[in-house]
């Protein structure tokens, strides 16, 4: 009987161990978008990414091409006039749902599709 016990313990302790190392929690749009307001990242690029000619030189950021990573490098050792947001400033979390919230902005609609812009 105590084998059996020994063994169950034993079982319920790697499944557990194997359940701990599942994915991690999901980055948050909601967060990120709290975030970006909070380090001023508005400040530059507006409150929907999308620049701004004389702050950003119009770069748009919220159709991002660039993977997590990249994008977490740039945003910690930016070329121009953007300056860097070590993680002493911004914590890689914050990053990560400042990128969620950016990838969850709705893409700009193709000029075919813009009435105005197919006169």
């Amino acid at each position: 009987m105590g084998f059996v016990r020994v063994h169950l313990v034993l079982v319920a302790f790697a499944a557990g161990l194997m359940l701990g190392h599942g994915p991690a929690v999901a980055a948050s749009p909601e967060n990120g978008k709290t975030a970006y307001i909070k380090h001023g990242c508005w400040q530059c690029h507006n409150f929907e990414g999308q620049g701004s000619v004389t702050t950003s030189g119009g770069t748009v950021i919220a159709d991002t091409q660039l993977p997590l990573d990249a994008f977490k490098t740039y945003v910690r050792n930016p070329t121009g006039a953007m300056p860097p947001f070590h993680d002493e400033i911004l914590a890689d979390s914050d990053l990560d749902d400042i990128y969620a919230y950016l990838e969850s902005l709705p893409k700009p609609l193709p000029v075919k599709d813009i009435p105005l812009l197919r006169q």
